[in-house]
């Protein structure tokens, strides 16, 4: 009997601290899942990232992390709307083959991050799918992207267990050229004509004009168009405004005073003999 008291209390103890621990854990505040979950090693892919806000306040911010230990040489938001994505870019000690061109690259992005504007959220209950065209990928059995997010306050939101893409092995049949570049076969799977196209437009984006020359432009053609408009206005016053009254000549004044009008080459004061 005495060894069951003990027992019983033991148990009793382990359940309270067992409860005690997962009260003060606490459920995620957000969930992510990645799709698709599987994919071919080395080649590009559109990923998905679904993230769902299982907390009691609503989330603005997302980043997306890549592994430090295993960079991907290109990673490009796309569109994705009500949603602002920043790059956030490190210094590789080791130059990456890119997907594009096949050229290699001694930078790549380390973080993605997506900023909720026009007072858009994750609702609490809601989620967000959130795009990056990724390539070419790791050979390996899987890659895990850490995933945190802010809330609207501004504090970051609890850790949400990171995304687990599995990495198939490829089977060699790609043999495609990325504009002129070797053909890739084995761990370089070509893109599909989609994924290209989006590589490219978001390539063009990211090396278009600087917001400050663009702008530069637009100050540039106002000041034209005011000057145009200066220059209308005061032609269309111009045009406008009466004539003058022309001054009478003297063959008028001599007519009203009832004098005879003096020829030319005469004078009315010639002396008269």
């Amino acid at each position: 009997m005495r060894h069951l008291g003990i027992a019983r209390r033991a148990g009793a103890l382990t359940a309270v601290t067992a409860a005690a621990v997962l009260s003060t854990a606490g459920p995620a505040a957000a969930d992510v899942t990645v799709s698709p979950a599987s994919v071919p090693q080395g080649s590009g892919q559109n990923l998905t990232f679904k993230v769902t806000n299982e907390g009691a306040a609503p989330i603005t911010e997302v980043t997306l992390r890549i592994p430090a230990d295993t960079p991907i040489a290109e990673v490009y938001p796309l569109s994705v709307d009500d949603w602002a994505p920043k790059i956030v870019w490190q210094k590789l000690s080791q130059p990456l083959t890119s997907i594009h061109n096949g050229t290699p690259v001694d930078e790549a992005p380390s973080a993605i991050t997506w900023i909720a504007v026009g007072g858009t959220s994750i609702a609490p209950g809601g989620s967000a799918d959130l795009t990056v065209a990724v390539g070419p990928l790791p050979t390996l059995s899987s890659v895990r992207f850490a995933v945190d997010a802010k809330l609207a306050d501004g504090s970051a939101a609890p850790a949400m267990p990171p995304a687990s893409l599995t990495l198939t092995p490829s089977d060699g049949t790609a043999a495609t050229t990325h504009h002129g570049a070797a053909p890739t076969t084995g761990t370089d799977q070509a893109l599909t004509p989609q994924e290209q196209a989006a590589f490219n437009e978001i390539l063009e984006e990211q090396n278009g004009p600087s917001v400050m020359s663009i702008a530069g432009w637009v100050v540039a053609a106002l000041a034209l168009l005011g000057c145009g408009w200066v220059m209308f206005r005061n032609r269309h016053r111009a045009e406008e405004e009466p004539d003058a009254p022309s001054e009478p000549d003297e063959n008028e004044l001599d007519a009203e005073a009832g004098k005879e009008p003096v020829g030319a080459g005469t004078s009315k004061w010639a002396f008269k003999g």
